[in-house]
């Protein structure tokens, strides 16, 4: 007996969504945002309404229930540091190592949430090949390599960024530097994270789009990488802002980097509220 005929979707060598139809009959389509952090996969039986079949078992679901509040709620906290410090900047509440206290301990939260992110697709319930509609749960894994995955190089892609980031954070302690180290270590690891941001982004649409970009205003998972990539498009308008000018030793716009720095923070803790409905 043959494998069942399957319906790949996605964009080159991703796929995103899969539709074949189960020994027992019906239809079975797997999406890995929704496997990822649903837990579950659309089954629609003979004779019966189509419909959302968790087949995914219980500690599987509970893991992820863990591993999404987690994640939702570091980038909460997270992007609600980076705004008040980009406050304290901006409004003079404090002096330069104040903002960048703050900011620091923020960046250890976007850590945070990079990390367990990512725990999130190495941990997600897998179908398998040939199956039968279900989902199944593999053993507890700290690492994976698989960058064939969407999800999983997003989540990757994304991480690296916090890992960047945090570089950037630990280098604005250091005094006494030039105008050329301060656009080396501080500003550059601060492009470089914003342009992770950005890639991981576009690979979250490309995933929930399932290929080509559309607005899908039902979409929960859609409507959390939408607020995501506004926040990585004003993080980078804030770093731009934020080089500094040899010849004036000046800020191109101190301004700009400070307001853009809080308000793509405020979209981050806002894509962290919004992540913790998007569970199982």
């Amino acid at each position: 007996m043959g494998e069942p005929e399957q319906h790949a979707e996605g964009a080159g060598p991703f796929t995103t969504r899969l539709t074949w139809h189960p020994p027992d009959g019906g239809t079975a389509v797997w999406e890995s945002r929704l496997a990822r952090r649903r837990g579950v996969m659309a089954v629609h039986r003979p004779g019966a309404p189509a419909g959302r079949h968790t087949s995914a078992d219980e500690e599987a679901i509970a893991r992820l229930r863990r591993l999404n509040a987690i994640a939702a709620t570091a980038f909460v906290i997270g992007g609600a540091l980076f705004a008040a410090g980009a406050a304290v900047a901006q409004f003079g509440s404090g002096d330069a190592t104040t903002a960048a206290t703050i900011y620091f301990a923020g960046g250890l939260f976007f850590n945070t949430g990079g990390y367990v992110s990512l725990l999130q697709v190495v941990n997600a319930p897998r179908h398998e090949p040939g199956g039968e509609g279900r989902l199944h749960t593999r053993r507890w894994r700290w690492w994976s390599y698989e960058p064939t995955r969407i999800d999983w190089l997003s989540a990757f892609v994304l991480f690296t960024g916090t890992l960047v980031f945090g570089i950037n954070l630990l280098d604005s302690f250091l005094q006494g530097l030039s105008v050329q180290q301060v656009n080396r270590l501080i500003w550059t690891p601060d492009v470089i994270g914003c342009v992770l941001f950005l890639i991981s982004g576009h690979l979250g649409f490309v995933e929930v789009c399932h290929g080509r970009f559309r607005v899908l205003p039902r979409s929960l998972g859609w409507w959390i990488v939408a607020v995501n990539q506004l926040g990585s498009v004003l993080f980078m308008v804030s770093a731009v802002a934020a080089y500094t000018r040899p010849a004036t030793a000046s800020l191109v716009s101190a301004d700009v980097a400070n307001w853009g720095t809080l308000t793509g923070a405020l979209c981050f803790s806002v894509g962290g509220m919004l992540q913790h409905f998007e569970r199982p």
